[in-house]
């Protein structure tokens, strides 16, 4: 039995209940009947202190909560029995979830003390990843989703868009908080952007073929009838009086009653009061990142065990969970209008000006809760006075935020502002009615302030009186009765009494009668302080209540103002992120990066690096990887031109940086899109619609898929969806495969690329014979990273520069990853007969500029191409576009000649690699 059948195998009636279900005690009778009503989970019941299950349930409890499976014995059986304590239910609770169980809590709804016999018990909340809301269960800066998947063509009205049964609908709540979000799209673009938002559970509509996703998600099963157009209009009506203003087809309607309608379920079975916003989206409103995007460039989620080693960790300085989950969905997300973006890097740019704005913001947003939480937990009724208080500090901080954006110069900075509403009326009611300092409980009193409600005062006067008058009584009976140890006290079994120790019994006054005898005293009560007891408990009972009843007024009153609470709280997200990415720009010396014109241009032949004159393109000057850096000490910045359209081939040595060097385009990218500076010394950028990898070795056994299956299938992907505003990040293409093979299918995409779809693309790769294309097409180009090779040593330069590299130099990295010797040195033997042959075939006319084993060109040493370049200066030779190229005639110059013999003067052993880059840029720079 798979893990899945042995969970469902423990939902439901328990079996051996159902059969002496007729001789069942009332308690187990009552247990037996919630887990039928609530078969999709374990059911939790109360009793007393403890949360039990029984039977089936309870072995799977025992089991992963690690708690001893006891036994419950009546007259009609033995029933195993296992139980987590309610006062620490979350540690336990966070296991079963772990452990792919939904649980139902079954809660006491009745006082014990007023029920007449068995006391009542209701599911109350079910708790799955998708619909928890206990702050102990939650990532406090995450999004929380529960989400649905309809198809279109279902039952019900059909709109016009709705024809094609390829239309898909999503929706994702996140009950924690009341967002709610929803989308339609095609069956591929649909299950793109699932796997963007990627909710901890799914409900699934019916006739929804959904393929093996990239995360891990609950599927759980739901009535089909919720997926009902008209059931789906009736739920959405509650949150959206005209639904189809909200939703665009029959698939968006259907999923997003669905998601609701589970919630509901999920809690009670209760509107969300707090979802105050239903909002509907077009994935094509954002950049798209695929799953296989987000994680190659690791936004997230990092392959390496470093710590802070994804773009979100360098990025994350919010000082609050809003801001936070903010940043995220900012990331996930990243803008396509222009306009929007503008608006936001203007408000960084402001803000980085403002060291002191700055300042303020960060200390004020700190001092904040979390208030989208708050305001859902308030909604649910389940906010304590501490929530509340917590709600009046965060409202408090607000004045304090608007005048620390007085001074500030952005649109959206002012627009941000004036959104901030002070809530006045919300903080005063809930400063009046709330004790600064309240006590957990609700129901015990010590909640409500002095002076809030004329009643409660007389109440509590009452019994403050009464206890005044027990205060005094106990000097007064001592002079009475001339017993000067005569106590008075309070305990909760007896109340009030006088307690007289044994050896003055007998000057007890004839009034006192006797309430309880010890072992070396007598304890008493007389008529009068009986009466004052009554009264003080009946004073002290009155006043819980009446407090009880008005904290709940209060947050009744709080939760009418949902929704201006919430565009507080998102007004305070959206500020929070602008400063952290304000923060983050000043503190790692980022530039502000420009947009120019998106619109097609032809590609031209390139210079320098790929460089050319027409507008548009990706032009990042001295770019940097934002992650990377951090990790190293010394990191070598390099410049990016990428005419929009072109193909940049990118060769160079494993472990040279090619892939860091792709990424760190790509990020760039994406974090001027999200609205942020970006880690180079500056960088003109189009606007682009997708961003597409193919990096990295990956297989799928269990799918059936091998690691150049895997490849193909995302080549294909990338193949069929790229667009003339996308960027592609293409990494060894074709390895999995002959070389033959490989090559070829790796020259035919980048032909593809270039000629059918006119994405800007960089393409890493280790065919050399592939860098040939750029012969062949205007815009294709070729870039290699440098790399110094001295008596058998070899450095790495981290260098980009024009031109394919000659060398792979895969032996000096063998040895470098410590392969024996003797391998190596074999394996340098091979290659050197592989070169000479080469040598010979090119000798005879057969050879040409490519290596016959792998396309490779030979190379005496690549400090690196440099020293080929002053060979030919020696010989009254200048090459053309790249080194390794033909070379024609020219007159000597007295400039290169210079050149040249600083080069020959140059120290390489024992220059740094950082001075040898400086001392290559100064001489690159007299050359031009």
């Amino acid at each position: 039995m798979n893990a899945d059948a042995q969970r469902e195998a423990v939902y439901g009636a328990p079996p051996e209940m159902l059969e002496a279900r007729d001789d069942l005690t009332p308690m187990l009778s009552q247990y037996a009947e919630l887990c039928a009503e609530h078969d999709d989970a374990v059911v939790l019941f109360q009793v007393g202190d403890f949360y039990e299950a029984f039977c089936g349930a309870a072995e799977a409890v025992a089991r992963t909560c690690e708690v001893a499976l006891t036994q419950r014995e009546d007259s009609t059986g033995t029933w195993p029995m296992a139980g987590i304590p309610i006062d620490n239910a979350a540690g336990y609770l966070e296991r079963l979830l772990d452990a792919g169980y939904r649980v139902a809590l079954a809660e006491q709804v009745e006082d014990a003390e007023e029920a007449s016999g068995l006391v009542d018990r209701a599911v109350t909340q079910l708790i799955t990843p998708g619909t928890v809301v206990d702050e102990e269960l939650l990532d406090a800066g995450r999004a929380t989703y529960l989400g649905a998947v309809a198809r279109g063509g279902g039952d019900g009205e059909s709109h016009d868009s709705d024809a094609d049964a390829d239309t898909y609908g999503l929706a994702v709540v996140d009950v924690s908080t009341g967002e709610c979000l929803v989308t339609g799209a095609d069956r591929a673009l649909a299950l793109e952007e699932l796997e963007r938002l990627a909710p901890a559970e799914l409900v699934v509509g019916p006739d929804c073929d959904l393929p093996d996703l990239s995360f891990d998600p609950m599927e759980t099963p739901f009535e089909p009838a919720a997926f009902d157009a008209d059931a789906a209009r009736e739920t959405l009506s509650a949150y959206a009086p005209r639904p189809d203003a909200v939703v665009e087809s029959d698939a968006e309607l259907r999923a997003v009653g669905a998601a609701l309608a589970y919630a509901e379920y999920a809690q009670g079975d209760s509107k969300l009061a707090y979802v105050t916003r239903v909002t509907r989206f077009d994935p094509r409103e954002f950049l798209q990142l695929d799953a296989t995007a987000i994680r190659s460039l690791e936004l997230f989620e990092s392959r390496s065990a470093r710590a802070g080693s994804t773009l979100f960790s360098v990025l994350d300085e919010t000082a609050c969970a809003l801001g936070r989950r903010r940043l995220e969905a900012w990331l996930r997300r990243p803008l396509v209008d222009r306009d929007r973006i503008e608006a936001r890097l203007d408000a960084v740019d402001a803000l980085c000006d403002d060291a002191l704005a700055r300042a303020d913001l960060r200390d004020h947003l700190s001092s904040v809760y979390d208030l989208e939480r708050l305001v859902a937990r308030v909604s649910r009724e389940r906010a304590d006075a501490r929530d509340l208080r917590s709600l009046k500090t965060t409202l408090d901080r607000v004045p304090e935020i608007r005048e620390a954006l007085a001074g500030t110069d952005s649109d959206l900075l002012a627009d941000l502002r004036d959104s901030l509403d002070e809530l006045e009326d919300v903080r005063d009611l809930v400063g009046d009615a709330v004790v600064s300092d309240p006590p957990q409980e609700i129901t015990e009193g010590g909640v409500i302030a002095d002076g809030f409600d004329a009643e409660l005062d007389e109440v509590r006067g009452t019994a403050e009186a009464g206890r005044e008058w027990v205060s005094n009584l106990e000097a007064r009976e001592q002079e009475r009765t001339g017993i000067d140890s005569l106590e008075v006290g309070y305990n909760q079994v007896h109340g009030y009494y006088i307690e007289v120790t044994n050896p003055n019994l007998d000057r007890v006054p004839d009034d006192y009668q006797r309430r309880q005898t010890l072992k070396n005293s007598e304890r008493f009560y007389t008529p009068e302080l009986k009466e004052r007891e009554d009264e003080i408990l009946r004073a002290s009972d009155r006043a819980d209540a009446l407090e009880y009843d008005l904290f709940c007024e209060v947050r009744a009153d709080v939760a009418t103002e949902s929704a201006r609470i919430q565009a507080v709280a998102d007004a305070l997200a959206d500020l929070d992120v602008l400063r952290t990415l304000a923060d983050v720009a000043v503190a790692n010396d980022y530039a502000r990066p420009g947009f120019h014109a998106d619109a097609a241009s032809p590609v031209s032949s390139t210079d320098e690096a790929g460089a050319t004159g027409e507008a548009g393109g990706i032009h990042i000057d001295a770019g940097r990887h934002p992650v990377v850096e951090r990790a190293q000490d010394e990191f070598v910045p390099n410049p990016a031109a990428l005419p929009r359209g072109s193909v940049a081939l990118v060769t160079g040595p494993n472990m040279s940086g090619k892939s860091t060097y792709m990424r760190q385009v790509a990020l760039v990218c994406v974090l001027a899109q999200v609205g942020g500076f970006v880690p180079a010394k500056s960088a003109e950028l189009p606007v682009l619609d997708r961003v597409f990898t193919r990096i990295g070795a990956s297989d799928d056994i269990a799918g059936g898929q091998s690691t150049f299956m895997r490849e193909m299938s995302e080549l294909t992907e990338i193949l069929h969806n790229a667009t003339g505003d996308s960027l592609v990040l293409l990494d060894e293409v074709g390895r999995g495969t002959s070389t033959a093979d490989g090559l070829a299918i790796a020259r035919a995409a980048t032909e593809f690329l270039h000629d059918e779809v006119g994405a800007t693309t960089l393409f890493a790769t280790h065919y050399h014979d592939l860098t040939d294309a750029a012969d062949d097409r205007e815009g294709v180009f070729n870039l290699h990273f440098t790399a110094a090779r001295r008596d058998g040593e070899v450095t790495f330069l981290h260098s980009v520069a024009d031109g394919p590299s000659s060398s792979s130099y895969g032996v000096e990295v063998a040895q470098l990853a410590g392969v024996p010797a003797s391998v190596v040195g074999r394996a340098r033997n091979l290659v050197d007969e592989t070169e000479t042959d080469a040598e010979s075939a090119a000798d005879s006319g057969g050879g040409g500029v490519a290596a016959a084993a792998n396309g490779e060109v030979d190379e005496a040493a690549e400090d690196g191409t440099l020293a080929a370049y002053v060979d030919g200066l020696e010989n009254g030779h200048s090459q053309t576009e790249t080194p390794s190229r033909a070379t024609s005639t020219a007159e000597p110059n007295p400039e290169l000649e210079a050149v040249a013999e600083a080069l020959r003067e140059a120290d390489l052993v024992d220059t740094t690699p950082l001075e040898a880059l400086n001392l290559l840029s100064e001489l690159k720079g007299r050359l031009e």
